[in-house]
């Protein structure tokens, strides 16, 4: 549990006290983008490796066990988790380091500018919820947080970058899902999203359900 609970510190440093903060901007400058980002992509995918050994071979408590309601819940919230993930690869500024920011926000981020970080934060806290035990609340929250930190965090990074046209975009979208829409600060429009994102989205989830335990050995949240 501690190689875990070190790991997990690991990732959490690399995603949340590195990158999005002046720290990677210092870095930016001596290494430049193009070295920092290799650097910063080895340094990512050893600490996942990691994470992922330590959480294998970790000791484990179970801490609690959810109902049988409480895991149809989880199973019904991984739906909207994959329609969240595949509609951020459509026009998405905040995963591609802000290009697009001064066009009008559409589709998915009408609803939320993060859509790709809110389907790991909803995928990380369904895992938590829903396996009940030390290992996995160390594992799969350490996702969650970096997840949940992360969006504030891309934020300030933008809002370094590219100023006016970063308040224009925040002005007018929210962190939280339907926020601005709420506000009057936007408007829902589904027609922009299209109807690939839920198609392949449903697809997806169906899939994971019924493969679940073929592919990582144990049921799928839903099933008991």
């Amino acid at each position: 549990m501690i190689l875990l609970i070190l790991a997990a510190v690991l990732w959490l440093f690399i995603h949340l006290g590195v990158s999005g903060t002046r720290l990677r901007d210092a870095a930016v400058a001596r290494l430049g983008e193009g070295r920092y980002m290799l650097a910063y992509s080895i340094a990512s995918a050893v600490s996942i490796v990691l994470l992922v050994l330590a959480w294998r071979n970790a000791d484990t408590d179970y801490l609690w066990a959810a109902p049988d309601w409480l895991r149809w819940l989880l199973f019904l919230l991984m739906l909207p988790a994959f329609v969240l993930f595949m509609a951020s690869h459509k026009r998405n500024p905040t995963a591609v380091g802000g290009k697009g920011l001064g066009e009008e926000p559409r589709g998915i981020q009408r609803i939320t500018r993060h859509p790709m970080l809110w389907s790991f934060a909803i995928w990380a806290l369904v895992h938590v919820a829903g396996n009940g035990d030390s290992a996995s609340l160390v594992f799969f929250g350490a996702f969650l947080i970096t997840a949940l930190a992360g969006m504030p965090s891309i934020d300030a990074k933008l809002a370094r970058r590219h100023g006016a046209a970063w308040r224009n975009f925040s002005a007018r979208t929210s962190i939280l899902p339907f926020g601005a829409i709420l506000a009057g600060r936007n408007r829902l429009a589904l027609a922009e999203i299209g109807w690939m994102p839920p198609v392949v989205g449903l697809v997806l989830w169906l899939a994971l359900g019924h493969f679940h335990r073929a592919i990582f050995g144990v049921p799928a949240v839903f099933l008991t």
